[in-house]
């Protein structure tokens, strides 16, 4: 009688209070007279399910039109009774009430329409702050809190979207351009944040084990459903974005090779770290903010394909930028001068310091590009993380600086082949008195003051190179000494004295190489 009469307050405390009777006459179903009243109650619910969907329906479907004053205490009351009903009732009558707020979104954004389209995303989002907002006036006090309708029209909004815009992406491939593409990725991932936001901790479980939904509601806690919902179906046209870095990364690369002429060497400043060619500290900035867009877009495949791009343009910037760059000594370059031993091509000052900005650059690139690799592992999913290896680029920068040292090494040793031709020309039987160290022994210390301190100083922040340089000069210059004094025959006694002498003269200076000519007095490496 009160369902006829559609008193729902009170058909919810009464429908109740008989389903706990019913509930204790459970093993009572077996009398006709307990089974029948049991069926007549179950027709009562159904009767009552239909009539609260009627009811919604003849109140809402009238498009446009409010609740009549707010708040319809009709359908409010009526929803009372749905939480006795059976949770189908519920769910119909929601999923119902969700498509029919959605219906206008629907038609007016579908992906065959212009407003469909990436360049007005704004519009969608805009659409449903909107709705929300009437969703509030109207149906506030509809529907319990607990059935969170809101958070389930925004959900199936964010569906109808994603599936909408992916549509029309598959379908317009050839319209989008990397500007459109993070234009629409930002702009939505800024709305799905909107959403986590608006909907932190909020958690509605369907039909999940009670174990089930507790573990949910402790990963609900860190990530909110709402991020990535819409933003995934960019996922497949993130191809766009990779070639368009690849581009840039050339067009930056270009620009490298052409400054490197005209910015010249840096000079040295302070503790030493400034002599690092500026275009490598740019390209690891723009790979840090590269890594950080894509991975904001995606942690899957893309951003492995960003990863080979930037090995990529590593091996490039070693090749073209580092070891393009390096100077040439005269083995290298091949010609005249390096038969005429004595017209030796020597590395001028600025050769010198090019070969240590060179090193101090590629060891800096080793050291970034180790943390790169760290980095990418990092964020990429766990699956993929393994295919991260940057072990070749580590190489090619390895061997830049190997190279630079060897240079460099080159270099100061034939700067000390003219006074050790000039050694051989002594006429060692003539000399009657042992002196002063010999005219090539200081020839030799003036070149290594000349070259040495430079070359300190501008490896002063990678000092291990230097220790390098030092040991690596020394072991090629000991033999090619020893080699000339077999050279200085006949030899007097007093000849030998006088080699001798030299010979303890430039081990001194082997010895103190690492601190000629320094103001810094500390304990030079064993080796």
């Amino acid at each position: 009688m009160l369902t006829r009469k559609r008193q729902y307050k009170e058909v919810a405390n009464l429908l109740q209070g008989v389903l706990n009777v019913l509930e204790h006459f459970k093993k009572y179903f077996g009398i006709p007279q307990i089974s029948e009243l049991a069926d007549r109650v179950k027709t009562i619910q159904n009767e009552l399910g239909t009539q609260v969907l009627t009811d919604f329906e003849e109140a809402l479907s009238i498009r446009g039109v409010k609740p009549p004053a707010g708040p319809n205490s009709l359908l409010s009351e009526a929803c009372q009774v749905v939480c006795v009903l059976d949770s189908k009732v519920r769910e119909d009558l929601i999923k119902w009430f969700v498509n029919l707020q959605l219906e206008e979104y629907v038609q007016l954004f579908s992906d065959t329409q212009e407003v469909g389209w990436l360049d007005k995303i704004d519009r969608r989002y805009s659409w449903l702050k909107r709705a929300l907002v009437k969703f509030e006036e109207d149906f506030k006090e509809t529907f319990p809190l607990e059935w969170h309708v809101e958070e389930k029209i925004c959900e199936e909004f964010c569906h109808i979207t994603k599936n909408d815009l992916g549509k029309t992406m598959s379908s317009r491939t050839s319209d989008i351009d990397v500007k459109l593409l993070l234009f629409a990725i930002q702009r939505t991932t800024t709305f799905e944040g909107f959403l986590a936001k608006r909907f932190a901790g909020s958690l509605y479980e369907t039909n999940q084990e009670s174990r089930e939904a507790e573990k949910n509601k402790i990963a609900a806690a860190k990530e909110s459903r709402f991020l990535g919902l819409i933003s995934r179906c960019f996922e497949p046209h993130l191809h766009v974005y990779i070639q368009s870095q690849d581009k840039n990364l050339s067009e930056l690369l270009e620009r490298f090779v052409t400054d490197f002429k005209s910015l010249g060497i840096p000079q040295v400043e302070g503790d030493g770290s400034n002599v690092i060619l500026p275009s490598a500290g740019e390209l690891f900035v723009f790979y840090k903010k590269c890594l950080v867009q894509c991975s904001q877009l995606s942690t899957g495949p893309p951003l492995l394909s960003l990863a080979s791009t930037f090995q990529k343009y590593l091996k490039d910037y070693a090749t073209r930028v580092l070891s393009a760059n390096m100077p040439k000594t005269v083995t290298q370059s091949g010609g005249l001068a390096s038969i005429l031993k004595d017209n030796e091509i020597k590395f001028s000052k600025e050769d010198q310091t090019l070969a240590c900005c060179i090193l101090c650059t590629a060891d800096y690139c080793l050291e970034t590009t180790q943390q790169l690799e760290e980095k990418l592992k990092e964020k990429i999913d766990v699956e993929l993380s393994e295919k991260i290896d940057l072990v070749n680029e580590q190489d090619v920068f390895h061997s830049v600086i190997s190279n630079s040292i060897q240079l460099l090494v080159q270099d100061t040793e034939n700067a000390c082949d003219a006074p050790l031709i000039a050694m051989v020309k002594v006429h060692w039987q003539s000399i009657e008195a042992v002196g002063d160290q010999s005219a090539y022994v200081t020839a030799i210390a003036t070149h290594l003051q000349n070259i040495v301190p430079v070359i300190r100083e501008y490896l002063t922040s990678v000092r291990k190179y230097f220790t390098q340089f030092c040991v690596k000069f020394a072991n090629s210059f000991i033999p090619k000494f020893i080699s000339q004094i077999y050279k200085c025959k006949p030899i007097s006694t007093v000849g030998a004295e006088q080699l001798l002498l030299d010979t303890h003269s430039l081990k001194t200076i082997l010895v103190d190489l690492p601190l000629l000519l320094s103001n810094v007095q500390r304990k030079i490496p064993a080796r």
